[in-house]
């Protein structure tokens, strides 16, 4: 489906194979996308005979085809993680993973606690401090309750005027939210099992969605994992703002901040200027296996 200048929408094709800069994925077009279209005579439907160039996009390992990259969505200006700590559990890891992904393209993160509603008073200090750490990584953080409404002026002002991709994992609320924000959407929701305190998947395919009060949101499916791509090694400590403002001063240049001596992302750690588990997800994305050996 392609929106045109007028917010009209029309069921396109593509014409052909599209091959955009030899990039391996299993969608040549994405949500986001900027395309030139041709009505058929009937105009009951367009062909997409060019996609414009990105300005960028975020991908992630197809779920199937594990040599292979799917778009999650292009031309973003900002990505929004909603995060819960608890109904379900959003690890760490899986923040750390999405925010490299985002610094790797180049695309602004927002992390959204959501469900705070449901914190009781043994769950409040672990957001205080889950949410410090990334603060202090330099992120924007943001309390909201879909059921409450606490906090949703506040997001509605960052989504204002701009793109936004949401995701997160399935459950956290991604769809009660954009409902929240933009009644009459109307988008499925699903409830949390019970017996596995994880969420089914509401959203099936990435879809966007205009705001009332100006810009976009994009509703993505719900990402168990979030596999990285088209990354080596040397890359990952600059994903990490907190590292990357501290590798220059490292005594090697092709330091891995595990274990030389004069590593100045050692000395910060030793002095708790970076979070034991920022560091620790730094390590597992660096030795992990869904990384390219380059």
């Amino acid at each position: 489906m392609v929106s045109d200048e007028d917010g009209n929408t029309v069921p396109c094709k593509l014409k052909g194979n599209f091959r955009l800069k030899g990039i391996r994925t299993t969608n040549p077009v994405a949500v986001g996308d900027r395309v030139e279209v041709e009505m058929q005579a009937d105009m009951s439907i367009g062909i997409i005979t060019r996609i414009f160039e990105r300005h960028n996009y975020i991908i992630r390992k197809a779920t199937k085809l594990s040599k292979e990259s799917h778009i999650i969505a292009a031309n973003i200006d900002q990505l929004v993680l909603v995060a819960t700590l608890a109904f379900p559990r959003t690890s760490t890891g899986f923040i750390d993973r999405v925010l490299v992904t985002s610094e790797a393209y180049h695309i602004p993160a927002i992390i959204l606690f959501n469900k705070t509603d449901l914190y009781t008073e043994e769950l409040m200090p672990w957001l205080e401090e889950t949410e410090k750490i990334y603060l202090d990584a330099g992120y924007p953080c943001l309390r909201v309750s879909a059921k409450t409404k606490d906090g949703i002026e506040g997001f509605k002002a960052i989504l204002k005027d701009k793109v936004s991709l949401i995701s997160g994992h399935s459950g956290v609320g991604k769809s009660t939210l954009i409902n929240v924000l933009q009644p009459g959407l109307n988008l499925k929701i699903m409830e949390i099992s019970s017996y596995h305190l994880k969420g089914q998947h509401a959203t099936t395919f990435p879809e966007m969605h205009a705001l009332s009060f100006g810009g976009y949101i994009i509703d993505t499916p719900g990402i168990k994992e979030f596999g990285l791509t088209d990354f080596n090694k040397q890359e990952v400590a600059e994903r990490f703002p907190e590292m990357r403002a501290l590798m220059h001063l490292c005594r090697y240049s092709n330091c891995t901040h595990s274990h030389e001596p004069g590593c100045e992302v050692i000395k910060a750690l030793e002095e708790g200027r970076i979070h034991p588990s920022r560091y620790d997800n730094y390590l597992s994305i660096y030795y992990g296996r869904e990384l390219n050996q380059q």
